[in-house]
């Protein structure tokens, strides 16, 4: 049967409308995959595709190699794209400082942020015009991210792959608690 035009049009949320996408899905950074070509097939299927920093600012090239993954992105797509920066304590500790810069300097529109201590990172991305959103598995992380000037807020249960949640909280959960308890929008 035909379906009516309410179910044939765009999906519009503050997200769609805040990042200028066709429809409510991200990517999400992905260690090994967020490279540009899944970030520009997800963006041309009108999502937020999304390019993991960590994947690609590795050495020797560093931040540099980061700025040419965006730059073969956006010859692969014209759509809105973003770079997920995750904060994590590892080994050799990335150059968080050369990956903001090229990401300003390449006019990303859109970070999506994990991990510990996001401020000096979203207040560097939001001094710049740019979206922060960043992503908690617990509602008191997402409470200290909005504090410090996130845009939006994703919540990730245990149950969403590669995020280990410090209470296995339930992504189902964890949205009606972030809904009753954050002025933020999350999604």
């Amino acid at each position: 049967p035909p379906q009516s035009k309410a179910m044939s049009g765009p999906f519009r949320t503050k997200l769609t409308e805040m990042v200028g996408i066709q429809h409510p899905v991200i990517q999400g950074g992905m260690h090994f995959v967020g490279y540009a070509e899944m970030a520009a097939a997800v963006s041309n299927a009108g999502g937020l595709g999304i390019i993991t920093a960590l994947t690609v600012a590795q050495p020797p090239k560093g931040a540099e190699a980061l700025r040419d993954e965006i730059r073969k992105c956006k010859k692969l797509t014209d759509k809105p794209f973003g770079v997920n920066i995750t904060l994590l304590p590892v080994g050799v500790q990335p150059d968080f400082e050369g990956i903001v810069r090229v990401v300003i300097e390449e006019g990303i529109k859109v970070v999506e942020t994990a991990g510990r201590k996001p401020d000096t990172v979203i207040k560097a991305l939001k001094s710049a015009g740019i979206i922060v959103i960043h992503k908690c598995v617990a509602v008191r992380h997402a409470q200290t991210a909005a504090r410090v000037g996130a845009d939006m807020i994703s919540m990730d249960g245990f149950d969403c792959g590669g995020h280990p949640g410090e209470e296995d909280v339930g992504n189902w959960c964890l949205l009606a608690q972030a809904a009753k308890e954050l002025k933020t929008t999350s999604i």
